[in-house]
């Protein structure tokens, strides 16, 4: 992903910096996957050691019902 910043300086120090909002999007999304990853992965190491369930035995008890 290429970005634009543009940086707005204070003082003589960089203080800001703004983004085109396609780009701001982008990684909004990007870091929202990084820790959907990051959960996941935090999950599937506290369920480490656990019995897992089927399919169906889930299915039954969130009662979905496939026709």
């Amino acid at each position: 992903m290429k970005l634009h910043p543009q940086v707005i300086e204070k003082g003589g120090k960089s203080e800001f910096v703004i983004l085109p909002f396609d780009e701001y999007q982008a990684l909004t999304e990007l870091m929202q996957d990084y820790e959907d990853l990051r959960d996941l992965r935090e999950a599937k190491e506290a369920a480490k050691g656990e019995e897992g369930k089927s399919l169906t035995d889930l299915m039954f008890e969130l009662e979905i019902d496939i026709k």
